[in-house]
């Protein structure tokens, strides 16, 4: 059966400037199951550009972000039961091009919207308008909120117990959730500590209120630790893994808690984890009254439209730095087209970004938002 839709206005199918939706379109599809993203992943060039249904938004991406866990998606270890072919991506901004009848209710062509969604990594993707974000505007800045944002924000809110005075440890502060990390703990007056891989990186994360970087290719994360903070530190926002989760496992203090987000060191690795010390973890935690917990947004989606318009009027008061990186600095420029996802992949594997990755998707016809 035909999913019905809005024929009142021949607008809902057209581009909000007069050009028609285009039949095809460019995406990018998992082919094979592998840790290397590059080997896992095909550019299809003339994929049909999908239908919204009833309740649907046809949404043309302008801006799709990169995250660290699209590797683990292509290589099928979030759920052993997608095969591939499938389509990846997770978070898009754009704007509606073309929507349902249902849909109509609430959203217009032309209309700004974010969205958190497999296979965002298109030209056009289809959205129900109920997991929708409506935007003042298509702005790159918005895009870092969707997952880095609201990982940060749910993951410190519901797991970190913030007091102020406490000592936060970030690792990879610098990254696309790191940031948020170290601006929401100094928010909740918190001493913040986060490491990072350049100065160029401290300067940032300085800007930004941290209290002490640590450039781990210069300084030994362990001495400083022990040196500067030798009662411990009361928090631990971990995305790293490995011999990084085994330093701040150590550095925690009497009551401490350690939240994993991620584990970005294992994730290119056949096996998917770096071994840890997990052998003395039960004497560790007793020892320190101490506690180990992981987090997943998509465990607590009954509370993401809730973080996301506090973290959208943050961001829209000035209250939140929302750094975004284009690629500028990369060997080949900037990250312009589905192309570049690829390359846009390797520079986070290399731990060259300074805030949320972004690839902005041009268009032929110039949009008025």
């Amino acid at each position: 059966s035909r999913p019905i839709l809005d024929m009142s206005y021949s607008r809902h199918f057209l581009d909000f400037q007069g050009s028609s939706i285009p039949s095809s379109m460019k995406k990018l599809v998992v082919t094979k199951l592998s840790q290397n993203f590059r080997e896992a992943v095909t550019l299809q060039r003339d994929s049909p550009v999908p239908l919204p249904g009833d309740g649907d938004l046809l949404v043309r991406n302008r801006f799709v972000g990169i995250n660290a866990s699209d590797i683990n998606y292509s290589a099928g270890r979030y759920d052993a039961s997608v095969k591939p072919p499938f389509d990846v991506g997770f978070e898009g901004v754009g704007e509606v091009v073309a929507l349902g009848l249902s849909a109509s209710a609430d959203y217009t062509v032309g209309q700004a919207v974010a969205y958190v969604k497999a296979g965002s990594f298109a030209e056009y993707t289809v959205v129900p308008a109920r997991q929708a974000v409506p935007l003042p505007s298509v702005k790159p800045e918005f895009l870092t909120l969707m997952v880095s944002g609201a990982t940060a924000y749910l993951s410190l809110k519901e797991l970190g117990d913030l007091s102020e005075g406490e000592k936060v440890l970030v690792t990879a502060a610098a990254g696309g959730t790191g940031q948020f990390a170290v601006q929401l703990a100094k928010k909740a007056k918190c001493h913040v500590i986060g490491t990072c891989s350049s100065d160029e990186k401290g300067g940032f994360l300085k800007s930004i209120g941290c209290d002490r970087t640590i450039n781990y290719k210069t300084e030994n994360v362990e001495s400083v630790l022990r040196k500067d903070y030798p009662e411990g530190v009361d928090v631990v926002y971990e995305s790293v893994g490995g011999k990084m989760f085994d330093l701040a496992l150590n550095a925690l203090a009497i009551k401490g808690r350690l939240i994993v987000i991620g584990f970005i060191a294992g994730y290119q690795n056949p096996t998917g984890l770096q071994p840890i010390k997990a052998d003395l973890l039960p004497a560790k935690l007793l020892k320190k009254s101490a506690s180990v917990r992981g987090f997943f947004l998509n465990h607590y989606l009954s509370d993401y439209k809730m973080a996301l318009q506090h973290l959208l009027k943050m961001y829209e008061r000035g209250d939140l730095v929302c750094e975004v990186d284009f690629g500028d600095m990369s060997p080949d420029g900037k990250f312009t087209g589905l192309e570049s996802v690829f390359r846009a992949v390797d520079y986070m594997y290399m731990g060259k970004n300074i805030g949320k990755i972004v690839v902005e998707l041009p268009h032929s016809v110039s949009s008025k938002l």
